[in-house]
């Protein structure tokens, strides 16, 4: 049986830091989802599908990630996909705090669910998709060290 889990986000745009906590994923899973919530309550810079062509393009030369839009409960989702595991990149201390209240909430609504904290990597600890957009609002020359080529250029394209 193939292991696979969850990593939910909004990925609003996926930056060097989500394509880490991916790959790194990958070295502990057969098959991850990358999973993109839809929020009605935000009003995101690139729409789900927009979001969902760029990562499949990130990652088109592996067949065990699966880039999909999601707008329910992420513990409906994990029942559609039949998997009880969550993925989450922890950047500091402050992020585990929220992130431990949404994996109990998960637990409580599906007693399966188990959630799996990886910590980012050093180099992208202070990396945000908020900072991303910022940054690509300022100064597009320098986006190519936060996030991956083809969305620098969809980055570029928005501003």
């Amino acid at each position: 049986m193939k292991r696979a889990a969850i990593y939910p986000g909004s990925f609003d745009p996926f930056t060097l830091g989500h394509m880490d906590i991916a790959q790194r994923a990958l070295k502990l899973f057969d098959q991850v989802y990358i999973a993109i919530g839809e929020n009605t309550g935000k009003a995101p810079l690139f729409s789900a599908e927009e979001r969902r062509a760029m990562i499949s393009e990130v990652f088109k030369d592996d067949s065990r990630v699966h880039v999909i839009v999601f707008d329910n409960l992420l513990v409906d989702l994990m029942k559609k996909l039949d998997t009880n595991v969550i993925i989450r990149g922890l950047r500091a201390v402050s992020d585990f705090e929220m992130e431990l209240q949404m994996a109990s909430v998960n637990r409580v609504l599906y007693s399966s669910s188990e959630s799996v904290f990886l910590m980012t990597s050093d180099k992208y600890s202070f990396l945000s998709s908020g900072m991303v957009k910022e940054i690509a609002s300022m100064n597009k020359s320098c986006l190519g060290k936060f996030v991956p080529k083809m969305i620098e250029a969809e980055l570029k394209k928005k501003f």
